[in-house]
């Protein structure tokens, strides 16, 4: 398919399919943030700054898990058991429903449905000469990384610096993957991909290939 074409169809892809999804899921937005208000104390959205196509900065959208003004409290890097982590929190993390409000993004062009994770601007410019091959693309929702290292929480409780390893060895691998995922996207892998993805959310604990067939070994 022409490059042009493609880039059509996903285009079209993720604005039909957001507005279709930011119309369905607004009795949901709407519970989990009435559940958010009564939980804790400060807004609905959290708002972050994250590195968009071409360099380009832009505010990505999600439900509000940790208590407010948690970047005073703790680091950036989130681990399991977070104590600024809300009781709503934890369930929306747990499931992945604190990623909704991303729709947003999506339908402003932002980001896509499938495409690497919009990372904060400091691990951006620590890998710039990676990112100018990978933010010639958007951002997106999911992505090989979103499944391979989907407890990565979890992964970096046990860390003695969770940042530092984050940046130094769970980063570059996502990196790779995002990188593979440039090499070989196709609209169909876009499809197998968002599948995939709501396949692990429903059964985390089942196992199963859909990335690159070169190794990728869990940290």
């Amino acid at each position: 398919m022409d490059i042009g074409l493609r880039t059509t169809v996903k285009r079209f892809f993720d604005i039909f399919c957001s507005s279709i999804g930011l119309f369905l899921l607004f009795p949901l937005f709407a519970i989990i943030a009435i559940l958010i208000k009564l939980d804790s104390a400060g807004p609905v959205f959290f708002r972050q700054e994250r590195m968009g196509r071409n360099f380009k900065p832009f505010f990505i959208y999600k439900f509000r898990t940790m208590v407010k003004d948690a970047h005073k409290k703790g680091g950036q890097i989130t681990v399991s058991g977070d104590n600024r982590v809300t009781r709503v929190g934890r369930i929306l993390r747990k499931t992945k429903l604190d990623e909704l409000p991303q729709l947003i993004n999506v339908l402003k062009g932002e980001m896509s449905f499938v495409g690497p994770r919009p990372e904060v601007r400091k691990y951006v410019e620590f890998y710039k000469n990676d990112y100018k091959e990978i933010l010639k693309i958007k951002p997106g929702i999911t992505d090989f990384a979103s499944i391979v290292y989907r407890d990565e929480e979890t992964v970096l409780k046990d860390k003695e610096n969770p940042e530092e390893y984050y940046k130094n060895t769970l980063l570059p691998k996502k990196i790779e993957l995002a990188k593979e995922y440039i090499k070989n996207y196709s609209f169909s892998s876009d499809l197998k991909l968002i599948f995939f993805t709501i396949i692990k959310i429903l059964f985390p604990t089942y196992d199963f290939i859909c990335y690159p067939k070169k190794e990728f070994p869990k940290p």
